[in-house]
Order: structure tokens, then sequence, then C-alpha cells
């Protein structure tokens, strides 16, 4: 199939851009400028340099397209993109495969694609884009919904490898609140991989978390990533006010969330089998570790 992706050179478009073409699929990938342009095409891809909320360029890629895979996702693009695609693939049947987040069913200690929705301020609207792309008639719509991404030494897990430290003699890394809370993980190329199956076999109308079953605390986190940097006074605790000073209380609530979740709707229906280093692994000898000389 010749599949439109928006956020190709992104995080995790860069691991699904390669994986669509590894599965035999082609690419057409809407960037923003010249220099994306040039990325997307040493990768194998199609480019097509506009803008993402341009409904018009966006309505019109998607109806010459097979399908859609929207990873640049925000509340401004999503509030045009989402119903141009579905205006452009009106009436083919063609999937469409669009990004949640798992922040969006707020805490809880398994959580499924039927769990309540109690999301963050920062995320709270998402949920109108999502409503759009499960209730279409004629467009295979299905939503991918994220856990906390890792991979590459890139995302969100380099709030705790960058956090500052305390001073004197046993320097300590700072955590994000009191670090109690779990994070749901996933591989951003097992992440990739989830997104291939919802193309090709999703249900219309299916939303699927893609998380590994792997949930550690944000505390377990923090000391793995303090003995990978050496620091003699392991890790210590941050109130919410503390954090929310040093990057903003939107993400320090998101982040404070206790969320673990397994996947296990995308392994059944899909055969999705997240197979990706633990992010405890990647922050102690991999990716997100220090070089060793």
């Amino acid at each position: 199939m010749n599949i439109l992706l928006t956020g190709a050179t992104g995080f995790i478009g860069s691991s699904v851009l390669p994986r669509l073409l590894a599965e035999g699929h082609t690419v057409t990938a809407l960037v923003r400028d010249d220099e994306k342009a040039a990325a997307v095409r040493s990768a194998g891809a199609t480019a097509l340099v506009g803008d993402a909320a341009d409904a018009a360029l966006v309505e019109r890629a998607a109806r010459e397209s097979d399908g859609v895979i929207h990873l640049a996702s925000s509340k401004d693009v999503d509030a045009v993109l989402v119903p141009a695609v579905l205006a452009g693939l009106a009436g083919s049947g063609a999937p469409f495969v669009h990004t949640g987040g798992i922040w969006t069913y707020g805490s809880g200690d398994d959580l499924t694609e039927e769990s309540p929705v109690a999301p963050p301020a920062l995320t709270a609207w998402r949920g109108t884009g999502e409503a759009l792309v499960l209730g279409a008639d004629g467009v295979r719509g299905t939503v991918v919904v994220p856990s906390i991404v890792y991979g590459h030494g890139k995302g969100l897990p380099n709030l705790i490898v960058e956090a500052p430290r305390t001073e004197g003699a046993a320097p300590a890394l700072r955590l994000i609140g009191d670090g109690s809370q779990h994070w749901a993980t996933v591989h951003v190329d097992d992440l990739a991989a989830l997104y291939v199956l919802a193309l090709e076999h999703g249900a219309a109308g299916s939303v699927y978390i893609g998380a590994s079953g792997h949930n550690p605390t944000v505390r377990e986190l923090g000391e793995v990533a303090a003995e990978a940097a050496g620091l003699a006074g392991g890790v210590v605790a941050e109130s919410a006010e503390e954090t929310a000073a040093r990057i903003g209380e939107g993400l320090t609530e998101a982040l404070r969330l206790d969320q673990q979740a397994g996947g296990a709707k995308a392994r059944i229906d899909l055969g999705w089998e997240p197979n990706g280093p633990a992010l405890t692994e990647e922050l102690l000898v991999g990716s997100y570790a220090p070089a060793r000389v």
C-alpha cells in the first residue's frame, strides 16, 4: 500500500517509516521543509512538503493514498488534519491510524482500552479527534495509544537521566515527584511494529494500547540512572511543586500519574510481540547510559 505518513522525522516516525518500508509498503511523508524532505527521501520515502494543517493539501494527499498513519498529533493540527483525512478517505474503507496517548486514562494499575478516561489538562484535547476517527463511516479508523516511549536515547526518559543533581560529597538525582508512580512503557521499535499491524489488520473503531507490560516506578528508573551515572547519593524525592517549577505544571501532572498497562488487546487481536529491551536495561547499559571509555 502507499501510505501517507505524518511525523516521519520525529522520534516515533523515525522507527515507523523504516518499518513500513520493510513490510513492503511505499510511503509518502508529509514534512514541513526541505531539510526534512531530504531526510525522508534518504530513508526511502517520497516527500510531500507542506503544512499538516493545510486542509486542502491533506485531503488531496489522503485521497491519493491507500491509507494514513498520523503521528504528528497536536491540538491545532488535529483540528484540521483529522477531518481532512476523513474527507479524503471517505467511502474507501482505507485505514486511518491515529495517535492517542496513555495519559488519557489517568491513573490505574491495569489500564486497558475499556478503562474510563481521566486525562490530565495537558492532553484533555485528544478526545475530540479520536472520537471522529473511531466513529467514521467508510474508513477503517483505529487509534494507537503509546505509553511512555523510549529507545535510541530519546524521549521522556531523558527527564530522568538529565535531572538536576544535588550538591555535596554524595550527589543524588532528583526524581519527578516522590518517584512512587509507575510508568507504562514501550520501546519505540516495538511501537512502530504496532502501528504497522494496526494499519494492516486493525478493526474499524478499535483502540490499541502500546504497552510492553514493563511498568517500573519512577524511583526504580531514577535509581538505575543514578547507578549508571555513578552518583553516590542515589536519588532524592521532590515535591510536586518543586518538579513543576523545573518542568512545568502540565507535564508534572501527567508524569505523576500512576499507570500500569500490558497491551493485551494488541497482542491478542493483532499478534503484536513487543520484545525490545526494558527501559531499566536501556538506562543502565543501553542508549541512555553514559558513554564508557
